[in-house]
């Protein structure tokens, strides 16, 4: 994925800056937190796809793949006839994807490289591009959409899964969780990374020049002791520590880091709360034949 963003300063100037000095980056922790993600949504992930028409056989290029999830999750559906090639900024990611393919056994037919979205031409064309919470980071989505489809087969499939952070709720309302999805989105939008992208999925596809996508909506909806969203959210939020105290909106010791899932669990079930984790919107097109 890109990780580079434009923050705007006081006097209003741009300064361009790299996620990585906000995040925790592709530290051991933080591969950890994508499985646990990728785990957390893979069903909706998975609709979208098989929706999209993606099938046996097929050839697939992952955007911003991270450690794999996504491919491999492509991987099992085109099998060993077909082949997917998942591309990440970070060369620490994608050596981690590529640990992965070999413990699932598919690392004959989905494979990875390190390159940057907005430079990379590959060597051969695709049936589908696809990508899964990458479209969010991009300064412009669209037209990285535009040039990419132009390594697509003529009937090649455009596939985006991306979230809209705003629409998570807690029903009832409950104060730790209301702050954490607070922090969360505030350091999103401080660091200029779109949080409603799923949103704005139909008008992207439109302004790359793609025709006009299906699309459909879901998520996570959780409750009781058990729920592993607990920890995906005080995961998501220890990877945003290092942005929240450079932006001076909260700290590591405020936040209670290490024992906030316990609290957020110990919260929802003493309110009996019903969790609504934020909508995954998938988008899916043709190209004319």
């Amino acid at each position: 994925m890109n990780t580079s963003f434009v923050e705007r300063r006081p006097n209003g100037r741009p300064e361009t800056h790299d996620i990585r000095q906000y995040t925790r980056g592709y530290s051991e922790g933080e591969f950890k937190r994508l499985q646990l993600q990728g785990d957390f949504v893979r069903d909706l992930t998975e609709d979208v796809l098989r929706r999209a028409g993606l099938k046996q056989g097929m050839h697939v290029l992952d955007l911003g793949c991270g450690v794999g999830d996504v491919s491999l999750l492509a991987g099992q559906l085109v099998g060993p006839s077909g082949s997917v090639l998942g591309i990440d900024r970070s060369q620490d990611a994608v050596e981690a994807a590529e640990r992965r393919a070999v413990e699932a056994g598919q690392c004959y037919w989905v494979r990875f490289t390190s390159a940057d979205l907005a430079s990379f031409v590959p060597e051969r064309k695709f049936d589908a591009i696809i990508g899964r919470l990458v479209l969010m980071y991009l300064p412009e989505p669209a037209e990285t959409l535009r040039r990419l489809a132009g390594f697509l087969r003529p009937a090649g499939i455009v596939a985006f899964q991306e979230m809209s952070m705003p629409y998570a709720r807690s029903l009832p309302p409950t104060p730790l969780f209301t702050q954490a999805l607070s922090w969360i989105i505030r350091a999103f939008a401080r660091t200029g990374f779109e949080t409603d992208m799923g949103g704005k999925l139909f008008s992207t596809y439109l302004a790359a020049g793609l025709p006009i996508p299906q699309m459909i909506s879901g998520a996570r909806v959780e409750g009781g002791a058990e729920s592993p969203g607990y920890e995906y959210m005080a995961q998501t939020v220890r990877s945003l520590i290092p942005a929240l105290e450079r932006m001076g909106i909260t700290t590591a010791a405020d936040i209670g880091i290490d024992d906030l899932a316990d609290r957020r669990r110990d919260e929802a079930v003493a309110h009996e709360a019903c969790i609504m984790f934020p909508p995954m919107t998938g988008a899916w097109t043709r190209l004319p034949q």
